[in-house]
């Protein structure tokens, strides 16, 4: 346990530098917040998130947009400073036993909801094994698999009695783990392990498909939901640490193109916009208020390994094999992106250095192989000529000039035509999760500084693989790196699961994220995490 604290500490202590390290004004941006509104300035902020969020039910959110929105209304046991190091939240008092198995959490006595009822333990345990319970269908139940009985109750071999999450009383939670976990804390601020209102949600099913009774314990509390327009959440006076809160409100509106939000940005419209136009990124790099910062993820390409063509490995090596990712990061997106050989992206810290540097590059880009690799899948299949193959993404202006490029290099380098096929972020959701693609645009952020958590997306039974792609040697790994407490061999098993995933390749990466940002000098205090949107809990706003 030692060991692996201090491997945390590391790896905290890389993602704070690196979200910091674009210009000296980002630090007192981050350290100048402080309590009450300033004098005659309206205290509200406005945001885009580019689309509808899925869910805001932290028991089926999957995606950054959902759980950009989740992070500010509600809170878990373990919440980020600014630093985006794991302090209490809602927990005041946390004992872990001697073998680092047991967790026992006080709940702080001021932790209310937004109806100013008391948060208890009880509410935890409800919720946490809400998520597992199968009926529920939570897409990120995996993450509780830690814990003793979670991945059998899920799985239904085994029941709830025996899942290791119990409220002793209302301000006590005991859980049990089936091996220590170094990151245990980290893994609580992600908004899987949120607390609902038993109460609420049990009286009413589609309790967070609205603002009507909907009921947080967050910084901020949801008001008003226009579907496909904009989402309000203002300012939780019953939150315990209201005092730190400057915001009276936020506003996220969904606009998915990127010229209209950003000339949205420059006529005041919109306080910050994240992933900027190719095309205006060189430009704005010189204005104070650009902001490039690294990103925890991974964005890619999924094949579905059982739609044909990508039936056949080598089908699938060849179509990696045949684009060019440094062009795409140099003349397509143009915001800094670092091109993908493999999935685990750079950021996490080892002994001797970074994991994707000590794993190195693990796929190759040779034209004129991948043609000879196409040809010999072709002619193991019986094909004398390639299905026809569509490349499927989410709207989004980015990822369409993405797709052109691909699309482009595919004909060039193989004489492949690909479609290209787009749909709205919720309804691309659906249709990837019901396997009803050939080929799609995906991305995967880490939602802490692990490769376990990029490289779980490929496990055989996450329901987030979309490929259909199972290796149970795989997955045998990632469980024994899960279960490591030595950071060598742990980092030793993933690299190894690492290895078997882009041996068989179900997907092409294209690049590390990094993302852009304008945010208005009228704002201070924005913090922006390496694997999360920017967190708004301490901004407030200077001047009008």
């Amino acid at each position: 346990m030692k060991k692996w604290t201090w491997i945390l500490a590391v790896v905290l202590l890389l993602s704070s530098s690196l979200a910091g390290c674009s210009s000296s004004g980002d630090k007192k941006a981050s350290s100048s917040s402080s309590n009450g509104n300033t004098k005659g300035v309206k205290q509200e902020i406005t945001v885009n998130a580019m689309s509808e969020p899925p869910s805001l039910d932290p028991a089926l959110a999957t995606d950054t947009t959902s759980g950009w929105i989740i992070d500010h209304t509600f809170e878990g046991l373990y919440t980020k400073d600014k630093d985006g190091k794991p302090v209490e939240g809602v927990a005041k008092d946390v004992q872990t036993s001697a073998d680092g198995k047991t967790y026992t959490f006080t709940i702080k006595d001021d932790a209310k909801w937004s109806d100013g009822s008391p948060v208890t333990a009880k509410d935890f345990e409800f919720e946490w094994k809400r998520v597992l319970n199968p009926q529920t269908g939570s897409a990120f139940a995996f993450y509780l698999y830690y814990i003793k009985g979670a991945e059998e109750y899920n799985k239904g071999k085994g029941p709830v009695e025996n899942v290791g999450i119990t409220a002793k009383d209302d301000k006590t939670l005991v859980v049990e783990l089936t091996n220590p976990l170094g990151y245990f804390k980290e893994l609580l601020t992600m908004w899987t392990f949120y607390p609902v209102k038993k109460e609420l949600v049990e009286g009413n099913k589609n309790w967070a498909a609205n603002t009507d009774g909907y009921v947080s314990n967050g910084p901020f509390k949801l008001t008003e939901w226009k579907h496909d327009s904009q989402v309000v959440a203002e300012k939780n006076e019953n939150y315990w640490g209201n005092k730190d809160v400057s915001l009276n409100k936020i506003t996220w509106k969904m606009v998915n193109d990127a010229t209209t939000y950003y000339q949205m940005y420059k006529t005041n419209e919109l306080d910050l916009i994240q992933t900027l136009p190719s095309d205006v990124v060189a430009q704005e790099k010189s204005n104070k208020e650009f902001k490039n910062t690294p990103y925890f993820g991974t964005y890619m390409y999924m094949f579905n390994v059982k739609k044909e063509p990508f039936t056949n490995a080598k089908i699938r090596r060849a179509f990696a094999m045949a684009i060019d990712r440094e062009a795409i990061t140099k003349n397509v997106t143009k915001a800094g992106e670092t091109p993908a050989y493999a999935f685990v992206p750079p950021g996490v810290k080892t002994k001797d250095g970074d994991f994707r540097k000590d794993g190195g590059k693990m796929i190759k880009e040779d034209p004129k192989e991948a043609k000879k690799l196409l040809e010999e899948g072709m002619a193991e299949e019986g094909w004398k000529e390639l299905p026809q193959v569509t490349l499927l993404y989410n709207t989004l202006e980015s990822n369409k000039k993405i797709s052109e490029a691909v699309q482009e290099m595919i004909k060039k380098n193989l004489g492949v035509n690909i479609k290209l096929a787009n749909q709205e972020w919720k309804t691309y959701l659906d249709t990837t999760k019901q396997h009803n693609f050939q080929m799609a645009r995906m991305g995967w952020i880490g939602v802490l500084l692990d490769p376990a958590v990029i490289l779980d997306y490929y496990l055989g039974d996450s329901p987030n693989n979309r490929t259909q792609w199972v290796n149970p040697k795989y997955d045998s790994l990632i469980a024994q790196a899960k279960a490591e407490q030595d950071p060598a061999k742990h980092f030793q098993l993933e690299h190894e699961a690492e290895k078997i995933l882009m041996e068989d390749l179900p997907f092409m990466p294209v690049y590390h994220y990094t993302n852009t940002y304008l945010t208005s000098s009228k704002f201070n205090g924005v913090v922006y995490p390496m694997n999360r949107y920017p967190n708004l809990k301490w901004t407030k706003k200077v001047s009008d």
